[in-house]
């Protein structure tokens, strides 16, 4: 055994540390995550003493006439050491830094840098660090949690001592307001990961940093040390503090596997890395709900739970300034049995709630009137007191319901008393059909939420954006706010459009109708209120569809929904409810281009119901007055003559949609092409932000002239966003797509300038498309796990036009798709008049509508068939 205690004594520190932290890391999965974070913190403690100790630099040095000390900052500081975490260090030195540091340097970090490791340091006397701390943020808070390793101790108590006395003691409320003042701008920036579908651990709100910033500020006011000294020195009580514990141990879990899982640190959860996450992580599903979906469910939870401590935190911090101030009054409640407690509602007893359980439902409601959250010893009451709730007498008592309407019909403050009882378990007591979509996640790219975090931001958008006047946000949704007689049903079918999706089957707004009127009886709503909530949740998605999937300025679209929605009272609430729920969803659903398809729909079927005003009458009038103004502007007569003769011959179609502005460039584009001997001309103009180009291309029309421009397209890297195509009557086509940049934006002009050429081969048949597409890239990426579990469908629909057979492409999207897809179509010897695309989840809709090379629709159920099939086969 000798020759073997010999090798290992031989070993250097960096060799013993490596196989210390390659044991430690085969124990994360059988290792509660704070017992890990101590262990790798201690074996980089371990490596740092022994590297201290076996120095060849420090005898040169002097330990006594260069007395130094290794101190640990900032995560390692608080012995936080996840798997890829940085280790910051701090060399600290008494009076100056003397010449031989740097080589003390070299000796301990460089071989943490050779074993990949990201090693920050520093090198700096006493008073260099109090001189940092007070312009550096990020060095005043590392220096929060520095922690002694080895060398001299006498070093680090001078630090601390001195932080206390010339920085901390001088000007503590400064350093608190730098402190919120920065951790507010980290959550604008990274926005609330309690509820995200891709949360940031640390940076977001409820992520690491709102706790970090509660011990920062527990250090600076209280001397705070460790992280129980938050319930030691009153901050939290002993259930929050433990339900905090079990918080943060979660969220390390999450991390850590996260950083075994790509092998390197990140902190932003992924949508692409979930699903391996959760596999990793060995989490099942349940109730028909993904494993992913129960990681997601589980880790926003607990993040919601750091987030509200972190608001109760500040909050409180602010409360005893006001009192501090002189004649600030604090609030009082009128409500016998509830009382205010340093700015924060409370109970007066447990006792008074046993005796008057509806104060239960009256706290919320005077939450709401005076803006102040539930302090912490109220939510744990509101929780314990659940089942009282959840007695069906109770949940259904009027007096109950009251209450709960108006919270529901209050504007929503920064202090949100609906997310209070959705937080505190109220609502699930309440409505115990929220259970399923409490944490319900949708995997996708489409939702950002939670499905019961997104009905509540539902009903808050409805009423602090859509309708409220002073946002200036959306003026017609104000006004339409006003307008309704009782704004009770449009209320509860904002809370209730989604409940359907409790159940993963498909048809979530059916089930959820029939459940929402379930809901709605049993609160005592009157019958005609329950149908028009039935009706609104059945019918969410119905303006929002028909708007992305439809050609609007086609006259029986509004017709088509004027007979579904039956009344223009419903319409009005359907309006509000659609654009509160795309606003509710994410920029994927709700943008300038979907505002404008879905006001342009609401008010031609308005228009048709109030005044019984077929849409071409309107349409007449409208394009007359768009051709006055453009031949106004035209400065010559000849230039007058010209556009004249155009406009007689542009669709109705194109002149509805295209704006004043742009139909005198799409004019010239078309007499460029007539003077010309090229078979298109295009122009490409960049968006505001030079995120997105649109392209117009002006062409003879000819079949198949759609797929040829995505091919082309496609092959140059360039990816369609929207694509919209029009055809005049002197039988030129007006293509416009929305488009991203080519890859390379240094040479941009000469990747269109190519582009234009391959388009130039393929409309004279000297470009196989098909080939140069398939020798680029096969097309299809390999799709997330959740995706593949959608279905891809290709629909007809020859009911909702007379003169168009519909069809709806629904799949994954890829590069090439709109190439195949029209390509396949135009193989059916189909020439597409109108072109729209719309997102459908992690899928697109493409919608064509066709006629035959005949101009006829094709309504025969074995070409309906044989369609099907072609375009299904290059979806595969």
């Amino acid at each position: 055994m000798r020759p073997v205690n010999n090798i290992i004594e031989a070993r250097s520190p960096a060799d013993v540390f490596k196989c210390r932290r390659t044991q430690l890391f085969a124990t994360v999965d059988s290792t509660g995550a704070e017992a890990f974070l101590n262990a790798h913190a201690t074996a980089v403690d371990e490596y740092f003493m022994s590297s201290f100790a076996h120095s060849a630099v420090g005898p040169d040095m002097g330990i006594m006439r260069n007395p130094c000390a290794l101190i640990a900052l900032g995560g390692y500081g608080r012995a936080e050491q996840c798997v890829h975490s940085d280790i910051d260090l701090l060399f600290l030195f008494d009076q100056k830094v003397p010449a031989e540091a740097e080589a003390l340097v070299r000796e301990i970090i460089y071989p943490l840098w050779d074993l990949g490791l990201e090693v920050g340091h520093a090198t700096r006397s006493i008073k260099e660090c109090i001189q940092l701390a007070r312009q550096d943020l990020e060095v005043f808070t590392s220096l929060l949690d520095a922690r002694f390793v080895c060398g001299m101790s006498p070093l680090y108590h001078q630090l601390m001592e001195r932080m206390r006395v010339k920085l901390i003691n001088v000007k503590p409320a400064q350093l608190v307001a730098w402190l919120l003042e920065t951790n507010q701008t980290r959550h604008d920036r990274f926005g609330d990961s309690a509820y995200l579908l891709e949360p940031n651990l640390k940076e977001g709100q409820g992520g690491l940093r709102d706790y970090h910033t509660m011990l920062w500020i527990a250090r600076i006011h209280s001397d705070a040390k460790l992280v129980r000294d938050l319930e030691y020195f009153g901050y939290l009580s002993n259930a929050e503090y433990q339900e905090l514990t079990e918080s943060l141990d979660f969220v390390w879990t999450v991390r850590n596997q996260l950083h075994l899982l790509l092998g390197r640190k990140c902190d932003q959860l992924h949508l692409e890395h979930q699903t391996r996450l959760a596999e990793a992580m060995q989490i099942r599903g349940y109730n028909g709900h993904l494993p992913v979906e129960r990681l997601l469910g589980d880790l926003h939870g607990r993040m919601e739970f750091i987030k509200q401590c972190y608001r109760v935190f500040i909050y409180e911090l602010d409360q005893k300034k006001r009192l501090k101030r002189k004649n600030k009054a604090m609030p009082e409640t009128p409500v016998e049995g509830l009382k205010f407690n340093r700015g924060m509602l409370n109970f007066v007893s447990p006792e008074a709630v046993v005796q008057e359980p509806l104060l239960l439902a009256r706290i919320f409601v005077e939450s709401a009137v005076h803006k102040a959250p539930l302090s912490a010893e109220a939510r744990r009451l509101v929780r314990e007191f659940s089942h009282l709730v959840a007695n069906a007498r109770y949940r259904c008592a009027a007096e109950v319901v009251e209450a709960f309407e108006k919270v529901l019909a209050r504007p929503m403050t920064r202090f949100n008393a609906l997310n209070a009882m959705l937080e505190t378990g109220f609502l699930v007591a309440f409505i115990p059909a929220f259970k399923g979509v409490v944490n319900r996640i949708q995997f996708d790219q489409y939702h950002l939420y939670p499905v019961a975090r997104h009905l509540l931001l539902a009903v808050t958008l409805l009423k602090n954006n859509v309708a409220a006047r002073e946002t200036g946000q959306d003026p017609l949704g104000a006004s339409l706010y006003q307008e309704l007689r009782s704004k009770r049903a449009l209320l509860w079918a904002a809370l209730l459009h989604d409940i359907g999706k409790a159940e993963p089957a498909s048809g979530h707004s059916e089930r959820g109708a029939k459940m929402a009127a379930r809901i709605c009886a049993e609160k005592g709503l009157s019958s005609a209120d329950i149908d028009t909530v039935e009706f609104l949740v059945r019918e969410h998605l119905l303006l929002f569809e028909t708007a992305s999937r439809r050609d609007i300025n086609d006259e029986e679209t509004a017709l088509m929904v004027a007979r579904r929605v039956g009344k223009p009272e419903r319409l009005k609430m359907l309006y509000l409810l659609s654009v509160a729920d795309a606003m509710a969803t994410g920029p994927k659903a709700w943008n300038d281009w979907t505002a404008s398809l879905m006001r342009s729909l609401f008010l031609k079927t308005l228009n048709v119901m109030e005044k019984g005003e077929l849409v071409s009458r309107k349409a007449i009038r409208v394009i007359e007055e768009k051709r006055e103004r453009v031949l106004e502007a035209v400065p010559t007569a000849d230039a007058q003559q010209a556009y004249a003769a155009l406009l007689q011959v542009m669709s109705p179609r194109y002149l509805l949609y295209a704006p004043s502005g742009e139909i005198p460039r799409h004019m010239d584009l078309c007499l460029q092409l007539k003077s010309g001997d090229k078979a298109f001309v295009w122009r490409i103009d960049p968006s505001e932000d030079n995120r997105t180009r649109t392209l117009t291309v002006c062409a003879k029309d000819r079949p198949g002239l759609l797929s040829r421009i995505a091919g082309v397209l496609t092959l140059n890297g360039i990816d369609i966003l929207d694509a919209r195509i029009f055809t005049w009557r002197n039988n030129v086509a007006l293509d416009i797509f929305e488009v991203t940049p080519p890859p390379d934006p240094l040479f941009e002009t000469e990747r269109w300038e190519r582009a234009a050429g391959h388009l130039q081969s393929a409309l004279h048949d000297q470009l196989d498309l098909s080939g140069a597409l398939a020798r680029k890239q096969d097309g299809r990426p390999a799709m997330r796990a959740a995706t593949r579990q959608r279905p891809q469908q290709v629909i007809i629909d020859n009911e909702s036009s007379s003169f168009f057979t519909i069809i709806e492409v629904i799949a994954w999207d890829f590069p090439g798709l709109l190439y195949r897809v029209t390509d396949a179509i135009f193989r059916c010897r189909l020439d597409i008049w109108v072109a729209k695309s719309a997102s459908r989840v992690d899928q697109v809709v493409d919608v064509f509508y066709v006629r035959s090379f005949d101009g006829e629709k094709v309504d025969n159920p074995e070409e309906e068939a044989a369609i099907c099939r072609t375009i299904e086969a290059v979806l595969h």
